[in-house]
């Protein structure tokens, strides 16, 4: 019995771009970005929101490469990260959301 590996239509990676990292295709946004949204407890909308040119289906395929490569994902976010600069554009989105409201 073979086990079908599982695809990823959204999700590519480039050597050239961000050392090779997982990103949404066409994009230079990371996995690793994505995830560090949904860590700091943002929801896809709020994602959207921050990251308006992506479309669900492409946040929701980063979320689901995230979630199948969890271990890997998070070493390279604990590598990559400035916590204080995602904490800071969270603040700032929900700021903008806030007064657009």
């Amino acid at each position: 019995m073979s086990t079908k590996k599982p695809s990823y239509p959204h999700i590519t990676a480039d050597p050239r771009i961000a050392n090779g990292a997982p990103l949404i295709k066409g994009t230079r946004i990371t996995v690793r970005a994505v995830a560090g949204y949904y860590q700091l407890g943002m929801s896809v909308d709020e994602i959207l929101q921050s990251l308006p040119h992506l479309n669900q289906a492409q946040v929701h395929a980063a979320l689901t490469y995230y979630f199948d490569h969890r271990k890997d994902v998070d070493l390279d976010l604990r590598r990559n990260s400035d916590l204080a600069h995602w904490r800071s554009q969270v603040k700032q989105g929900r700021s903008v959301g806030a007064k657009a409201a």
